[in-house]
């Protein structure tokens, strides 16, 4: 009986094994395949070009809604397409409150987002095919527009901003992106249209290598209403520039540059300079135009009025070799080109065309008949004591005339320093080389102009001080 009884059991003990190994092996089986579905159902990071990090995913609810409406059948059609909507809206919700891991946000969001940025400015997008940006550049070049429209052009961060501290006035401003323009002051953009066009536009009609993404149209500025910052007023010379004749707008632009730099009052362009406002001269300005008062295109006469009385007017002379004097006129010594002896205008500076040399020839110098000695003594040049730019030559109130290297000073201007007891400076260099550029003449004395009023300030302060402890 025993013996029956544990063959039975080892039976049973087989059949319960055999009957665990099945059991694991489908349970191993089932568990394979809901890995797999499990990977089906798996989220997708989607990428968009902007960066922006978008996530899809399809819940285990929506995926079994049909499973379930179809192993539901006591469920109307009703409830299951109200189930449908709940489910619905709550991944809308979800995605509004997270857009990053969410579906995309709406236009009106990110329109909404864009307004917060910009402090609730408003901006329109330019259409395929809009000319505005190429027209107003094209005509913003012209001189003539410029003097008829009162506009000017100015591209760049740095100068736009320059021209809203002043409180120049804009009027349309294009730029190509939206971090562009939040570089701006956009406290002082209300009354500006903006307009947002491709940065291809830009390029296209950008006279700059490397465009910033950002045109604006101003006003013409008024220099009498321009406000110069307190801190630079503060650290003017009594030094005023004239500009005579300077046709070259990047000689022009770095001129201004270099007074704005050394403290000049204000800077004086005869009728005969390049405009102030051409694109040209504005990037090599580099702002000076809103940080030092500028008067354009004025004839001698205003010239004398915006000067104060009284003053030494000095030029500056393109000579390598010191001038002596030799029976009261003014030689140069081993004249070589007439760059050396410089040249002057017979006539105005607006409608002069044609240039003379003011050298008396041996013809004119024995010609005993009135009417040459009537035409040598118009055409005598003004005697000018010359002076080299390390002597001293500023002492109070000074103005300098730096002229254009191919033009040269005019006669007046000339006259003028005749008058004021001028003399004509020079900077000395070494033999063989050409004559500095006009730019570059400025800067030297400009800057040694500036040393030389601040040293007689200081002087005349220390007499002052003696004087009292006395």
């Amino acid at each position: 009986m025993a013996a029956l009884f544990g063959g039975v059991s080892r039976e049973v003990a087989l059949l319960m094994g055999r009957g665990s190994y099945l059991r694991g092996c489908h349970s191993v089986v089932v568990t394979s395949k809901r890995s797999i579905r499990g990977l089906r159902r798996r989220p997708v990071a989607v990428l968009h070009p902007g960066g922006e990090r978008e996530t899809r995913i399809r819940s285990n609810q929506t995926a079994d809604q049909p499973r379930q409406s179809q192993r539901d059948p006591g469920r109307t059609g009703w409830e299951r397409s109200s189930r449908q909507a709940e489910d619905k809206a709550s991944h809308t919700g979800a995605a509004v409150r997270n857009p990053g891991h969410g579906s995309k946000p709406t236009a009106e969001t990110s329109y909404s987002s864009v307004r917060e940025q910009l402090g609730g400015l408003r901006f329109e997008k330019a259409q395929p095919g809009d000319k505005r940006l190429a027209k107003v550049v094209s005509i913003a070049r012209s001189r003539a527009f410029r003097d008829q429209q009162g506009k000017v052009l100015l591209e760049g961060r740095r100068l736009i901003c320059d021209a809203l501290a002043a409180g120049a006035a804009p009027q349309t401003l294009f730029f190509s992106r939206v971090e562009r323009l939040c570089e701006l002051p956009l406290d002082k953009l209300r009354q500006a249209s903006l307009v947002k066009v491709k940065f291809e536009d830009i390029k296209i009609w950008s006279d700059l290598v490397t465009p910033q993404g950002v045109i604006a149209i101003f006003s013409k500025p008024d220099t009498s209403r321009l406000s110069i910052p307190k801190d630079l007023r503060l650290q003017t010379v009594p030094l005023f520039l004239i500009c005579d004749n300077v046709r070259d707008p990047g000689n022009l632009g770095t001129i201004l540059r270099c007074a704005a730099a050394v403290g000049c009052d204000r800077v004086l362009l005869s009728k005969g300079c390049v405009d102030a406002w051409e694109p040209k001269v504005l990037r090599a300005a580099m702002g000076a135009h809103f940080r030092l008062p500028i008067f354009p295109g004025l004839d001698w006469n205003d010239i004398s009025e915006h000067l104060p009385k009284p003053v030494t007017v000095h030029v500056a002379d393109n000579v390598n070799k010191l001038m002596v004097k030799q029976d009261a006129e003014a030689v140069p010594q081993d004249v070589e080109k007439p760059g050396d002896v410089g040249w002057v205008c017979s006539r105005d500076n607006s409608s002069n065309k044609h240039l003379e040399e003011y050298v008396e020839s041996d013809s004119d110098a024995n010609s005993d008949s009135d009417d040459d000695s009537d035409s040598d003594d118009e055409l005598s040049r003004p005697y000018l004591e010359p002076k080299a730019y390390h002597e001293n030559w500023a002492q109070r109130s000074t103005a300098l005339v730096i002229s254009g290297e191919m033009y040269g000073l005019s006669s007046e201007a000339l006259q003028l320093a005749e008058e004021t007891g001028g003399h004509r400076l020079s900077v000395p260099m070494a033999p063989g080389v050409e004559s500095l550029n006009s730019a570059m003449t400025a800067s030297i004395l400009l800057f040694e102009g500036r040393r030389q009023l601040m040293n007689f300030t200081q002087k005349a302060s220390r007499r002052a001080r003696s004087l009292t402890l006395r």
